[in-house]
């Protein structure tokens, strides 16, 4: 029964993934990937991790679609702008993609502590969390926090004015 619910929450989440990087509307490629947010809350919940869930709806769910939704109203010059996708590498496009694919499905079955997992009723809060991130997982933890410090160094160089 729980895995039937991960496939079809799975197959959903891909279906909104597939709408978000493929639809011309701005506003409604903003909804899709509010759906792919939540689908993806549902799969922490099934998972048995309802905090890691309840993040997911409140940080991004909630804060980030209405950033989005916020900077694309704001800065939309006409109401029906749409996405220009006339791309003509489609074909290595999807090549890469499925090559990767199968890179992380390899990767996933030659995991051995994967072989067998098997889903866990107890439920993990924010305190186990916590300690989770600044003890085993701190080089990640970090890592993650470098990256992100530098995406938004990066987004703050790309769109500051130039001086004249």
């Amino acid at each position: 029964m729980l895995f039937a619910g991960l496939i079809g929450t799975s197959a959903a989440l891909l279906l909104c993934a597939v709408m978000v990087a493929t639809t011309r509307n701005l506003v409604h490629c903003v909804f899709w990937l509010a759906g792919v947010l939540l689908l993806t809350a549902a799969l922490f919940v099934m998972l048995g991790a309802p905090f890691l869930a309840g993040i997911q709806v409140v940080l991004y769910t909630g804060g980030v679609i209405t950033l989005m939704l916020f900077g694309v109203m704001l800065t939309q010059r006409k109401p029906d702008t749409e996405v220009p996708m006339d791309s003509q590498r489609k074909g290595p496009a999807a090549v890469t993609a499925l090559a990767m694919l199968c890179v992380l499905l390899a990767a996933i079955w030659e995991t051995p502590e994967l072989a067998g997992m098997t889903v866990s009723t107890q439920q993990i809060g924010a305190t186990e969390v916590g300690q989770i991130f600044l003890s085993t997982q701190l080089l990640t933890f970090e890592v993650l926090s470098v990256l992100l410090l530098s995406a938004m160094i990066g987004a703050i160089v790309l769109v500051r004015k130039t001086d004249p």
